[in-house]
């Protein structure tokens, strides 16, 4: 609660604050007082860190604390000791005994404690000036949008089904984790007990999960919940019990069931939701067996899968077929009244940035084979040896470097896809050469000198700056200062391509822009996409 003076107390509280040690006190005001002191120069006196502790809006529990309550009132006047049992009608009349006495929250007992030292909370007040039958808004911090609730039940109804299983569908950039987390939350609150495993495929989507579970649960939870995190080189013990939010790598847990099944079928046994991010990868065959397992050991237990793009694939109709069918054809969209189109809908009400959509054009290069034509008549993915004489491509790498400083003077963040690694290196280090701000991001940059380029990235530097990448910034990275994209990088998957595009359309309303340019890189022969818009319903047929 935060404490403000009422009426004539019985001893004022910020005296009874500043005759404490001035150890306490700054234990009490925490971070704050660390910040001050540092602004300062020279550590506060007591009574400015009572008055501190006093003016704090994080609302601590000061008097509510039996601990800071023992510690205040062995320096009240005994006299005052033995004024305030009277008042608190408690036998005890030592300070220990006063300190330590049951003050049940909302009590009688405690609102004549904080009467006496002339404090009260602000909600109190606010009710006590407010008139008879008066209304008020009461408004949240992890709140979700209309649209999102209405997806939210839905997707919990189809849960509820005999199956359990189902794939919630919204666009890169409208609030689908914030939601799931939502979902996630109920889940634990109607269970007793109960393990939740969050699945996904890197680094940047697992931490994205756990720091943002972490966030909702302090928010919507009723009870403490153990975050674990299972990716990299973290152990955790699949045998333990008790309420867990398990946040896991896709590899790593399937690492774990192939060294020793009976220990990950008794770890099913306790699993009552399975959520996997980007829910595509549910029907590889590597991953597959494992999330049939979590969906299925235990009564009833839940599967939700989650998706931007619901299809694996752009052309391949039979992949998309096992999806749907994977999740027993049980897909909750957003719907939004007047709007034929959820991505529509979320541009005109500034939730995502409008997508100004433009081509580079490589009209020379890339001469491809019959052998070439029949790979890729073949192939799900554009083959790497495609890729590879792409990239080595001199005048298309030229056409590249300029477009991005032309986007450089328009855009104070770029994205760049490149084609290969060694592509995102050489993009990169030519802007920097030109004296451009870049760098190149890839699978194999060391760690640190990844952490630092995005750091750089995110910052809020107002100088203009490139990120060139290569397969690893398509999910779970957030820079919503990005306003402009160059996609190199040729594909034949929907799924990916709206990934990349993505990186660049956070909306104002999600600390983005009002418009992104988007161009991609066209080289003959090889297939392209045309809006984000059209594409978030490619695969209904597959769905119905």
């Amino acid at each position: 609660m935060t404490y403000m003076a009422l009426g004539a107390p019985g001893y004022p509280l910020d005296d009874l604050l500043s005759a404490a040690p001035v150890g306490h006190l700054r234990a009490l005001a925490g971070a704050s007082a660390t910040i001050a002191e540092l602004l300062e120069g020279q550590p506060l006196d007591a009574g400015r860190l009572a008055k501190m502790i006093l003016a704090q809006a994080e609302g601590r529990t000061i008097l509510a604390d039996p601990n800071v309550r023992r510690w205040l009132l062995v320096r009240l006047p005994p006299h005052k000791i033995l004024e305030l049992a009277d008042k608190l009608e408690i036998d005890d009349r030592t300070p220990v005994g006063v300190a330590t006495a049951d003050l049940a929250s909302g009590s009688l007992r405690e609102k004549r404690l904080f009467a006496f030292f002339g404090a009260t909370s602000v909600s109190d007040t606010r009710a006590s000036q407010r008139p008879s039958g008066a209304s008020a808004t009461v408004h949240v911090s992890y709140g979700l949008f209309a649209h999102q609730r209405d997806a939210i039940i839905r997707t919990e109804e189809a849960l509820a089904g005999q199956n359990g299983r189902a794939i919630l569908h919204m666009p890169t950039g409208s609030g689908k984790t914030r939601s799931a987390m939502h979902l996630v939350s109920r889940h634990f609150l109607r269970e007793k007990s109960a393990v939740v495993v969050w699945l996904a495929h890197s680094k940047e989507l697992l931490e994205q999960a756990a720091s943002e579970f972490e966030r909702a649960w302090e928010h919507l939870g009723d009870r403490p919940i153990k975050v674990v995190r299972m990716w990299g080189s973290a152990v955790a013990d699949l045998s333990e019990t008790g309420d867990r939010f398990i946040v896991a790598g896709l590899a790593k847990l399937h690492g774990l069931y192939r060294k020793d099944i009976n220990l990950f079928l008794k770890f099913c046994d306790l699993v009552s939701l399975s959520v996997i991010d980007e829910a595509h990868q549910s029907i590889a065959p590597t991953y597959n067996e494992l999330l049939s397992l979590l969906a299925t050991k235990k009564h009833r237990a839940k599967l939700l899968g989650l998706t931007a793009t619901p299809g694996r694939t752009w052309s391949n109709i039979s992949e998309d077929e096992r999806l749907s069918e994977f999740f027993n054809r049980q897909k909750v969209v957003l719907q939004i009244e007047g709007y034929d189109n959820p991505v529509k809908y979320l541009i005109a009400e500034k939730y995502l940035a409008k997508p100004d959509f433009h081509t580079l054009n490589i009209h020379a290069g890339l001469i491809l084979s019959q052998e070439d034509h029949k790979q890729l008549s073949q192939a799900l993915e554009i083959p790497e040896s495609i890729l590879m004489r792409l990239a080595v491509d001199e005048q298309r790498t030229l056409a590249i470097v300029r477009r991005a400083e032309v986007m450089m003077r328009r855009h104070r963040r770029t994205i760049v896809f490149a084609t290969t690694v060694s592509h995102a290196m050489q993009i990169a280090a030519i802007l920097v050469a030109r004296g451009r701000a870049a760098a190149a991001v890839t699978g194999v940059t060391p760690q640190m000198e990844r952490d630092r380029a995005i750091q750089r990235f995110k910052s809020a530097d107002v100088n203009p700056m490139v990120l060139v990448n290569f397969g690893v910034l398509t999910t779970g990275f957030d820079a919503p200062a990005t306003s402009a994209a160059i996609i190199c990088r040729p594909t034949k998957s929907l799924v990916l391509y709206s990934q990349m595009v993505g990186r660049a359309v956070r909306g104002v309303r999600a600390g983005g822009n009002e418009v992104a340019e988007i161009v991609t890189v066209v080289d003959p022969g090889l297939p392209g996409f045309a809006d984000i818009a059209e594409a978030f319903f490619n695969w209904e047929d597959v769905w119905i």
